[in-house]
């Protein structure tokens, strides 16, 4: 049975392919022949859309991927309270490893932890988007700007370690952990207290 064409075309066929296949294997595993197999792009077209090679298309689907995540990421800080936005997040990352079947990871993390310097220039870049935006929504509800942005920092680097236990884990059981002690950590620093989170374990 021949393969449907991306209707959106080759190129953002391949990107999305690329950040697949980068979420299961890492950037150092994934080949131009397994992003063809997975798009069904044409092999010819390879170097006509990523004259870079495999740097720039690897570079691309972390900064898609990352514009992705971000997008996510503003959306759900527009809930009122930090604490209720990451447990928010937190849900949704979840399901993404159920959907997964706990075979995929960040996208992100994994460009920044590959051997593409640029990829891991754009993860970085991204984490510093993902940092602005976390310690923003901490001083909109109050915590000092130096204090929120060390306290988004570790937001980050909390939730994308719970990420890797989880996937381990084969079980969403660290990234409610994580998610309930950086909420008591967000409500400490906007200055309304430490009172215990309300878990997803708690409310079911």
């Amino acid at each position: 049975m021949p393969r449907r064409k991306d209707p959106d075309g080759p190129r953002a066929a391949m990107i999305r392919s690329a950040i697949s296949l980068i979420r299961r294997r890492g950037v150092a595993a994934v080949s131009f022949t397994d992003v063809l197999n997975a798009s069904g792009a044409p092999r010819g077209s390879v170097y006509h859309h990523f004259p870079g090679g495999k740097t720039q298309l690897v570079t691309e689907a972390t900064r898609v991927a990352g514009a992705r995540v971000t997008g996510e990421l503003t959306r759900v800080l527009e809930t009122p309270e930090t604490a209720a936005a990451l447990r928010e997040l937190a849900e949704t990352l979840a399901r993404g490893l159920d959907r997964g079947d706990y075979a995929v990871g960040c996208p992100i993390a994994a460009a920044a932890l590959g051997n593409e310097p640029d990829a891991v220039a754009a993860a970085g870049a991204t984490f510093d988007t993902w940092r602005d935006l976390i310690a923003g929504k901490l001083v909109r509800d109050g915590a000092a700007p130096q204090r929120a942005r060390s306290v988004a920092v570790l937001v980050i680097s909390a939730l994308e370690g719970a990420l890797i236990v989880a996937r381990t884990e084969r079980d969403p059981a660290a990234l409610d952990t994580v998610v309930d002690e950086l909420g008591v950590l967000c409500r400490s620093a906007v200055g309304t207290g430490a009172s215990a989170p309300v878990s997803r374990r708690d409310e079911s």
